[in-house]
């Protein structure tokens, strides 16, 4: 009883010592543009070149207009570049489809992955992917993913021990929604993929590590919580998706384990609405604390985060801003 006891009283002084270490500063708070070509934007992703962040999202008349393109902006110490379009879903003189949710990634010889998906709906789109070789600044033609494939289908892929790449993605058909892993090697050949079992209904997983093996994915779901999974063998095999205890609004999330281990997750904390977005840590990926309030208001819409970790330690996140901007935040913990 004593041993338990006091098992207690230190889980609770580690506890109260670490969430006092977690206090975020705002370093940086601003949008990525003033105005643009486009009156309506959602779905950004972010990475850390040589020459600063690098964001994309897609813009158009709105969400599912045949206009949605994919447009990217770097941020260096001048401010942000002025938004251009990399992608788009014209099929010919005639006819195009919206494109969706890009999603970046940087190999480790500094090529960098754009992913996006075209169709008209999330239940008929595909993957494709680009790539560029000068941090951005051209791109190569689109690439359809192999049939049944769609890539990374909103949170960033990530290296695995062994060195192939996983990308988190799902399904939404006929209403229902499913969570898999897929996998390549860093030159995204030989595609294969792992469903994630369980009985909720839930999209767009995001990635922690936990050393070794040991692997974590978060997802949206329709229940109104955010689910979990656990992987011991690099994402090969996946426990149930089980309840978090976070309830949440079942719009997309993002997710990232920091250097020291620790996990930062960003989402809309609140059962309906996107009017509130917040920023949570965990030390063990299970037990969550808010450790900041990024928007909250009593209407609007702050959406889809997006969040990484940067060489120097610091975090940079971006999210939707009432579907007319793109806010970027840069924090320091």
């Amino acid at each position: 009883m004593k041993r338990s006891i006091l098992w207690i009283g230190l889980t609770f002084f580690y506890q109260m010592v670490f969430s006092q270490q977690i206090s975020p500063k705002v370093l940086v708070e601003e949008f990525i543009y003033d105005s643009a070509p486009f009156p309506s934007c959602h779905a950004s992703t972010l990475i850390e070149t040589e020459d600063g962040i690098l964001a994309a999202w897609f813009g158009g008349t709105y969400e599912r207009h045949p206009d949605v393109s994919i447009y990217t902006s770097v941020r260096d110490q001048k401010g942000w570049s002025t938004p251009t379009l990399v992608a788009d879903g014209i099929e010919n003189e005639v006819f195009r489809n919206p494109t969706w949710n890009p999603v970046l990634y940087q190999k480790s010889d500094g090529e960098i992955l754009l992913f996006y998906k075209e169709g008209p709906n999330p239940r008929e789109w595909w993957g494709l992917y680009k790539k560029s070789n000068d941090g951005g600044k051209s791109w190569s033609k689109g690439i359809q993913t192999p049939p049944g494939f769609l890539g990374p289908v909103k949170n960033k892929s990530v290296k695995l021990s062994d060195g192939n790449l996983m990308h988190p993605s799902s399904f939404e058909t006929n209403g229902v929604w499913t969570s898999h892993m897929e996998f390549t090697n860093a030159d995204l050949e030989n595609w294969t993929k792992v469903e994630v079992p369980g009985p909720f209904q839930a999209i767009q997983p995001t990635v922690l590590f936990h050393g070794n093996e040991k692997l974590q994915i978060l997802t949206r779901t329709q229940e109104g919580v955010i689910a979990t999974a656990f992987s011991e063998d690099n994402g090969k095999t996946w426990t149930e998706l089980s309840s978090t205890g976070l309830v949440h609004n079942g719009s997309g999330i993002d997710a990232v384990t920091l250097e020291d281990g620790y996990h930062l997750l960003v989402c809309n904390l609140i059962p309906k609405g996107r009017n509130k977005l917040s920023l949570l840590g965990s030390a063990d990926g299970l037990n969550w604390e808010e450790i900041l309030v990024l928007e909250d208001e009593k209407s609007g819409e702050f959406s889809y985060p997006a969040i990484i970790q940067a060489k120097d330690g610091s975090i940079h996140l971006t999210y939707t801003y009432q579907r007319k901007k793109i806010k970027y935040v840069h924090l320091s913990l």
